[in-house]
């Protein structure tokens, strides 16, 4: 690794380091992940482990939209419900 100068970065400078840094970072993480991939595509359980992850994306998609996708019932349906187990409860009639 090339030895690194220990001055202050200019206003100009700054910029185009942090681009530097970010570019190399992304460089590294890729290179990585073809690392790994490349290990998975070696395994002869390669078609047991898609299966797994698909099945787990498939859990986790159903879990978020469950949380978020879900409308809250309605505000005059939860009343009329309220309304109806009181009555239910007391034995008044409707």
């Amino acid at each position: 690794m090339p030895h690194a100068s220990h001055h202050d970065p200019g206003p100009g400078e700054r910029p185009v380091l942090l681009l530097a840094g970010l570019a190399g970072l992304a460089l590294d993480t890729v290179g990585s992940a073809i690392g790994s991939v490349r290990g998975l595509l070696r395994r002869s359980d390669t078609a047991d482990l898609a299966r797994d992850a698909e099945r787990d994306l498939t859990a986790r998609g159903r879990l978020v939209l469950d949380r978020y996708a879900s409308s809250p019932p309605a505000h005059l349906e939860v009343l009329a419900r309220h309304v109806l187990a009181r009555q239910t409860a007391t034995g008044d009639d409707v």
